[in-house]
């Protein structure tokens, strides 16, 4: 029975020795080291990983998955950037079955991400529909979304047929993929990557296309370039998302190197809301932050009271940009708040920088030369390789239009030679025995149509012939001269700049501790201009034109509808300036410190700028080369004088140590304020003018110089109702003379000798007949004939006359129309700054838009 059979043959098995057993299998086990196996199979997963998914390429940036979605995208499904979208699911399963068997998630979340711009500095993938978001929302379903390359992916693929790249085959060796691509655009650099493999990480971060282009050219120039050289075209990261990039350290450390840590923050401004109060405007934040949960961090940190001064956060972007709000409690500081922010939420973060890329199959760290070396080298190798193609494919048409042009000569004999002939194949043996004829001209001379036999063809044939005779010998100049393939190489770098270069969005704020960044900077004169509300700029004095006394004035600032522009300074970049408050602080800024904007623009919050008090105005500024000379601050003085004609004289060594959060300079009384404070030599005339037209001189020698302690002492006596307006303080053997200006545009020159010198704290002298026509004194310059009046009123127009225009006249009289005010305007603030004496006069619409000529003339003028 089966079932006994089976018993007995178990037990004679089990009977059988474990000798027995071992000699029946012997030489079909192989005994093997675990540790050794472990090891060899552990090498190979993590070598795959590692050149296979997770690190890019040096050459074209691009890791496998990257480079077979925009391949596929091109060569398989045509869908280059004129070409019509096609469902995302189409491009996915494509992808998939012919080049990358890993699951249809990761290539549709590769191609997603090549499609969001606030993921990729510059997208290669043009997607439309639901892409996901900033606040890291999905993106669709890839059956509802479509795609198709975008135009700056057109260069990524440029030449790909061309032999210019290697090429290997699929992973079931049907079809042949590219081992790289032929980019005209450094991706690696320009868009960065992030990768995780085994054992190593890559995180490299974007940059701006056009500096990237200009360390490429620059490479190209001199192969011998300093990665330090570099750093002055590359200035550091430049991240989709825009934001600041706070310290520069980090920023060089990772160039150079390959390794460094990138500190991002939020661009923020602060503004008022209708009611008053103080809210900080987020416009931009760090790369790679999840708006959404940012939002709720800080929502969460202000309901357990970890935030102090928040009254509340809301999100209130929308298609046309971000715009978060943070509303401030009425008692609350924005700075401190802001930098609370900074530093308990994602508005400051960091970017850990790991140049990591394969080199030859090879993963290797990679500072900004490296990076540029390899990719230079790589679009060498591919206009060599283009050019080699390019020189077969014109010497082999060459080959067939000259085997043409032969039967062209010689119709009539092949025309019988054909006829003869009793098949193709022998027609073609005779022409080659005829005429010593390759196979290739004698199979193109038998396809010829008949209408090749005109005169007009022929004459095409002929033309043909000269131009790729001149093709042959410009390719075989090109493979015989590195010099002018490296010429091909940049040309075509600039091409790819011109068409897509953009302006950086990052801003690098170097921090104060780093090294001189006055290095960055050129020595420029700047116009520094302050607004009623508190918004700074500063903006070269070049945009700012001359016109005619009497003009009307162009438009100076943006500003809101309240708001008009109150200080205007001048000063350099390299300049140290102190800012003196209306309550008597002093604070220190670098010129280069403060936000650049053009002539029309708003500025940026004082309250950003320096550590100022909310309730605090900026009154006054001097500007200073050093700080650091001690015979220089122990040697001038700082002038200050109030509203209520108090005058005090302090040694400028006072003020030269700066602190972040400012000084007090002078104490001021209850009711009153500072108006002005002037630098001078210690043996300055002052002159202190009063509302109501009268005017004080005295020798600065009668005021004795005090500690920054200290409330001053009187410098002009003034009756009720009345205020000081303004100071000037006039060096010895001076030619200036002084200029005033009423509030409705009347001014005069009078010479300095016509006010008689008095003692401090009297009443003054008559300096301008006060009239209803003129309007109270609004100001007191002194000015010579090589100066400009600059002249701005409260609707923020402003003008630009030369000084000699305006006539000398007598200390008594009300002077001459200056400025054209318009009903219900007034004058906000008067300076003299130099004059350009290159620039003929032009006046200016109230637009601020030249009458006959654009601005770009006038910008080339000035």
């Amino acid at each position: 029975m089966p079932g006994r059979e089976n018993e007995e043959r178990n037990s004679k098995n089990n009977m059988l020795t474990e000798e027995e057993k071992n000699a029946g299998l012997e030489g079909k086990i192989i005994p093997i080291n675990i540790e050794e196996q472990m090891k060899s199979a552990y090498i190979d997963y993590s070598m795959s990983v590692i050149v296979s998914r997770a690190l890019p390429d040096v050459r074209d940036g691009l890791k496998p998955v990257h480079r077979r979605i925009l391949y596929d995208m091109s060569a398989e499904l045509n869908l280059y950037s004129d070409k019509p979208t096609r469902k995302s699911a189409r491009i996915v399963g494509d992808v998939l079955g012919k080049f990358h068997p890993h699951g249809d998630s990761s290539v549709y979340e590769a191609m997603v991400r090549m499609a969001q711009d606030w993921s990729m500095r510059y997208p290669l993938v043009d997607g439309q529909g639901n892409f996901g978001s900033m606040d890291g929302d999905s993106p669709a379903a890839m059956r509802y979304t479509e795609a198709r390359m975008q135009k700056i992916t057109d260069e990524v693929m440029a030449d790909i047929d061309k032999d210019t790249i290697d090429w290997t085959l699929n992973f079931d060796d049907t079809i042949p993929e590219p081992t790289v691509l032929p980019t005209k655009i450094p991706l690696l650099l320009v868009n960065g990557a992030s990768g995780i493999a085994v054992g190593m990480a890559t995180n490299m971060a974007p940059h701006n296309l056009g500096e990237v282009i200009d360390a490429c050219c620059a490479f190209v120039d001199n192969p011998e370039i300093a990665c330090e050289e570099l750093l002055k075209y590359v200035k550091g990261p430049d991240f989709p998302t825009g934001g600041i990039i706070y310290g520069y350290e980090g920023v060089r450390e990772a160039l150079l190197t390959g390794r460094g840590r990138v500190v991002m923050r939020a661009r923020t401004e602060i503004e008022h809301t209708a009611s008053g109060r103080e809210c900080i405007v987020i416009t931009e934040i760090p790369y790679m932050v999840n708006k959404a949960e940012m939002i709720k961090k800080i929502a969460d940190l202000i309901n357990e009271k970890k935030i102090e001064g928040i009254s509340y956060i809301n999100d209130e972007s929308d298609r046309n940009g971000m715009r978060i709000i943070v509303i401030l409690k009425h008692d609350a500081v924005a700075s401190v708040v802001l930098n609370t922010l900074y530093k308990n939420t994602p508005l400051q973060t960091s970017f850990a920088v790991n140049n990591i890329a394969l080199v030859n199959g090879r993963p290797m760290m990679l500072n900004l030369l490296d990076l540029v070396q390899h990719f230079v080298e790589h679009r060498h190798d591919v206009i060599v390789r283009r050019t080699r193609f390019d020189l077969a494919k014109a010497e082999k048409r060459l080959h067939i239009v000259l085997g043409l042009l032969i039967a062209q000569d010689n119709i009539d004999e092949i025309i019988h030679i054909i006829r003869a002939a009793k098949n193709p194949d022998l027609a073609k043996q005779a022409m080659m025995e005829r005429f010593s004829l390759s196979d290739a001209q004698a199979s193109a001379i038998i396809e010829m149509r008949l209408r090749a036999l005109t005169g007009l063809e022929h004459d095409k044939l002929v033309a043909e012939r000269n131009e790729l005779e001149a093709q042959i010998a410009y390719f075989n100049d090109v493979l015989g001269s590195r010099e002018l393939q490296m010429k091909i190489v940049k040309d075509e770098l600039l091409e790819v700049k011109a068409k897509y270069g953009d302006e950086r969005r990052s801003e690098i704020v170097y921090a104060s501790e780093e090294f001189n960044p006055e290095d960055f900077y050129a020595d420029d004169e700047m116009v520094i201009t302050i607004s009623h509300l508190g918004y700074i700029k500063r903006t070269p004095l070049a945009e700012y034109r001359t016109q005619n006394r009497g003009g009307v004035g162009a438009k100076g600032s943006a500003t809101r509808d309240e708001d008009f522009i109150e200080h205007i300074y001048m000063a350099t970049m390299h300049n140290t300036m102190l800012f003196f408050t209306e309550k008597g602080r002093c604070y220190w800024l670098k010129v280069y410190e403060i936000p650049e904007g053009t002539r029309s623009s708003k500025g940026r919050a004082i309250q950003n700028v320096i550590q100022i008090e909310p309730d605090d105005k900026v009154r006054a500024y001097i500007n200073v080369k050093r700080l650091d000379d001690a015979e220089y601050v122990n040697n001038n003085y700082i002038i200050m004088c109030t509203k209520d004609g108090t005058i005090k004289k302090t040694k400028l060594e006072a003020y030269s140590r700066p602190r972040q959060n400012g000084v007090n300079a002078i104490v001021i009384r209850e009711g009153d304020q500072l108006i002005e404070a002037k630098l001078t030599s210690g043996s300055a005339e002052v002159m202190i003018a009063a509302r109501e037209g009268k005017a004080i001189r005295f020798n600065e020698n009668t005021v004795r110089p005090i500690g920054r302690v200290g409330a001053g002492v009187r410098g002009i006596s003034l009756d009720e109702g009345d205020e000081v307006v303004g100071m000037i303080c006039i060096e010895p053997n001076s030619s200036q003379d002084v200029l005033v200006l009423s509030e409705n545009g009347y001014g005069k020159r009078t010479d300095l000798d016509e006010y008689r010198i008095t003692n401090r704290g009297g009443k003054g002298v008559k300096t301008i007949n006060i009239t209803e026509k003129t309007g109270k004194l609004i100001s007191i310059q002194a000015v010579t004939d090589e100066n400009d009046l600059m002249i701005i009123n409260r609707s923020g127009l402003t003008i630009r006359t030369a000084v000699d225009q305006i006539r000398v006249a007598g200390r008594a009289t009300q002077g001459v129309r200056i400025i054209n005010l318009r009903e219900g305007d007034a004058i906000a603030s008067v300076i003299a700054v130099p004059a350009n004496e290159e620039e003929e006069p032009a006046v200016l619409d109230g637009a601020g838009a030249p009458e006959s000529e654009s601005e770009e003339n006038v910008s080339k003028e000035q």
